[in-house]
């Protein structure tokens, strides 16, 4: 099985920005359906982004719609995620997630849920912060 590891998390004040990786060992991103979530301290976790396989659609949290950026670099067997505009309750621990059945795609105007993806990495701490 691919195995999946978050990173580029950190301290940043609000209002600017950071860029997520999701890398991948054992195995190729090319074919998954690939979501971005994220939990806060005492708070459910939520979907943040998805990218279906081959580009082929997007969707993303209402909250995060216009500043968050989710992207493929197939060369990199590497997932992104760009972050602008940050704000405090961006704060979270970052997940990155990967579907291996080959038949979820990411419908714009749905929720993404966690029950969707089979394949998790460990999270990356980001934290909004004057």
């Amino acid at each position: 099985h691919v195995q999946l590891q978050a990173c580029g998390g950190g301290l940043v004040q609000p209002g600017g920005s950071l860029r997520l990786s999701c890398a991948a060992s054992g195995g190729t991103l090319d074919s998954s359906t690939i979501g971005w979530f994220r939990q806060a301290p005492g708070k459910e976790r939520e979907g943040v982004s998805c990218l279906t396989r081959n580009d082929h659609s997007t969707s993303y949290l209402d909250s995060v719609k216009g500043r968050f950026t989710i992207s493929r670099d197939s060369a990199k067997n590497t997932v992104y995620l760009q972050m602008n505009g940050l704000k405090p309750e961006d704060t979270a621990i970052y997940y990155c997630a990967a579907d291996l059945s080959g038949f979820l795609y990411c419908d714009q105007g749905a929720q993404i849920n966690e029950m969707d993806f089979n394949s998790w990495g460990q999270g990356t701490l980001v934290t909004v912060s004057s």
